[in-house]
């Protein structure tokens, strides 16, 4: 990593109003590994270096380049991280996850939310209950982290699979494909997002639906600029858009990655299917 990388993280946590123990707890680490990485005194991944972004929402390239200015706070609209180096939206990695958030993921999908207890989160996870405390203050905080982990990666790829399309049909186009890739490929995070958005309590809903809402109208956006060129026709976007999404997330619910059709033919067939929509 460049030498600035350090400071720059550290110039983008005061900037993010965020204290080093908070920001040691958002990534599972300790308040003096987070001053040790802010100091130049212990090294970082690139994995590491892309969940310090995720978790001040900013921009991983930039904390990567030391580009202080650009790291000072989320985007405007989705402002969520991009991975560094190589990685394409249209790639799926496997995601670096603790195992009690891990354990949470899995019970969520098979009990839900208010199924599961933090005992039993405990327990999935092979370590006791003030072990899981000691990282998460709540059940509630355990959700709202694996929803910030999902949000942040669709914005992402759906700004990177925007930034491909020259005309509006075409952005259309991608910004479906990457929808259908994500719930197909990250299924059970997928799951979730779509089934326990309603076990969210207070600004953790507000904010997350926001964040949820923006996903929405990028896809609008779309949609409207290519009626304006005339290349779709509908009678009624507004509800075309958002029966398309739906139609993205609910592939959570029923497609297999041992199923007949791999993500890539589902994306593929689900872009052509909304473009189908849209010209009625």
């Amino acid at each position: 990593m460049p030498p600035q990388t350090h400071q720059t993280i550290r110039s983008a946590r005061r900037a993010a109003g965020v204290s080093q123990r908070e920001l040691a707890r958002r990534l599972c680490l300790s308040p003096a590994t987070i001053s040790a990485i802010e100091s130049g005194a212990t090294g970082i991944t690139v994995e590491r270096l892309r969940a310090v972004a995720a978790a001040l929402e900013v921009d991983a390239r930039e904390l990567l380049d030391g580009n202080e200015e650009s790291a000072r706070g989320p985007e405007p609209r989705g402002g969520a991280p991009r991975p560094v180096g190589e990685l394409k939206w249209r790639e799926f990695l496997p995601v670096a996850i603790d195992p009690i958030l891990r354990a949470a993921i899995e019970a969520f999908v098979e009990t839900g939310y208010h199924g599961a207890t933090m005992r039993s989160l405990a327990h999935r996870a092979g370590t006791s209950v003030p072990g899981v405390y000691q990282r998460y203050r709540s059940k509630q905080d355990l959700l709202v982290r694996i929803l910030d982990l999902i949000m942040n990666e669709l914005h992402w790829r759906v700004k990177a699979a925007r930034a491909e399309g020259d005309t509006g049909i075409a952005r259309v186009g991608l910004v479906v494909e990457a929808l259908a890739l994500y719930h197909t490929h990250r299924r059970d995070l997928a799951f979730i997002g779509a089934s326990e958005m309603r076990s969210l309590t207070g600004d953790n809903r507000r904010r997350i639906t926001a964040s949820r809402n923006a996903l929405q109208y990028a896809l609008d956006e779309e949609i409207a600029a290519a009626v304006a060129d005339g290349h779709l026709h509908t009678e009624h976007p507004h509800i075309a858009g958002r029966a398309i999404v739906t139609m993205c997330t609910s592939l959570a619910q029923w497609f297999h990655i041992d199923g007949p059709y791999t993500p890539e033919q589902i994306a593929r067939e689900y872009s052509d299917f909304a473009l189908d929509l849209l010209r009625k």
